[in-house]
């Protein structure tokens, strides 16, 4: 699992970012987001792939460009 959170006290932001490459059920792989305020249940979306390497492009991807937003690695 990513988790990236983005605190900006001036601009009394504290958000999350959250993804995670999971296998479903029926065999496929779904890369999971999960996004919103920190301390609140927030907002999730997935995204299904048949192959393993087209979801971990996408994480890279999603996490990539969440991080030139300003988002950071939660420690």
């Amino acid at each position: 699992m990513t988790l990236l959170h983005r605190v900006c006290p001036e601009q009394n932001m504290a958000r999350f970012y959250a993804l995670s490459l999971e296998r479903s059920l029926f065999g496929e792989f779904v890369v999971i987001r999960l996004w919103g305020r920190i301390g609140r249940r927030g907002q999730s979306k997935t995204e299904s792939f048949e192959a393993e390497p087209d979801a971990e492009r996408r994480l890279h991807k999603l996490a990539e460009s969440k991080r030139r937003r300003g988002y950071v690695d939660r420690a």
